[in-house]
């Protein structure tokens, strides 16, 4: 049976593990229409970003973004981008800046997820340059630890196109039913101008006899 020693370790590596993913901010908000919605981080010189966007619904799902460094400088823009995925180094210290907006639709509101990671994840085990070999636990603590990243991304990835593919079928739907209801609408019309219009065929017209008298 494991030590007391062997059991306390694996403990902390399962926390360090864990302690691993505080790194990523990921959000997803509704955007209305004729609406910006800006977010801010504060990041060191030096420290490598991602910036990676979907829009889930809304419209025809795209929306424009615009990242800013401190200085009011713009790093990345796009319009009417239905998804993308821009990675920088921050050039200076400060507060980075970026927006969403949706001030080009008149009437459609969008649900946007962003992903925007800052620098690299903490080493798994503190002296993870040490000279000497991971021991067996330490490899497969590694192990775990990627295949559960991986993992989690491909979550995100699935629950992003499950959402998306459940709006554009409940929109579908919406336009069948009121399609159909149109047709059956239709069809009551025509029947019944039908029937008025055979019944107006072989209906008696009145006569009117004049009787001439002698």
């Amino acid at each position: 049976s494991p030590s007391y020693h062997q059991t306390l370790a694996a403990t902390v590596l399962w926390a360090q593990l864990l302690c691993g993913w505080v790194l990523s901010s990921e959000l997803t908000f509704e955007l209305p229409d004729n609406a910006k919605q800006c977010f801010y981080e504060d990041i060191i010189i030096g420290t490598k970003c991602t910036l990676e966007f979907q829009v889930v619904t809304g419209g025809h799902y795209d929306v424009d973004c615009r990242l800013e460094d401190p200085d009011s400088t713009t790093l990345y823009k796009e319009m009417k981008k239905q998804y993308d995925s821009f990675t920088f180094t921050a050039a200076k210290n400060g507060t980075y800046k970026f927006c969403f907006s949706n001030e080009f639709s008149t009437f459609t509101h969008k649900t946007v997820y962003f992903d925007f990671q800052v620098g690299d994840d903490p080493p798994l085990f503190p002296n993870e340059n040490r000279v000497t070999a991971l021991t067996q636990m330490e490899s497969a603590c590694v192990s775990i630890h990627e295949a559960l990243k991986s993992v989690i991304d491909y979550q995100t990835h699935f629950r992003l196109r499950e959402a998306q593919g459940r709006s554009r079928a409940e929109d579908l739907n919406t336009r069948v039913a009121f399609w159909s209801i149109g047709e059956a609408i239709i069809l009551l019309v025509v029947s019944i101008s039908q029937v008025v219009l055979l019944r107006s065929f072989f209906s008696d017209k009145k006569t009117t006899t004049t009787r001439v008298g002698s």
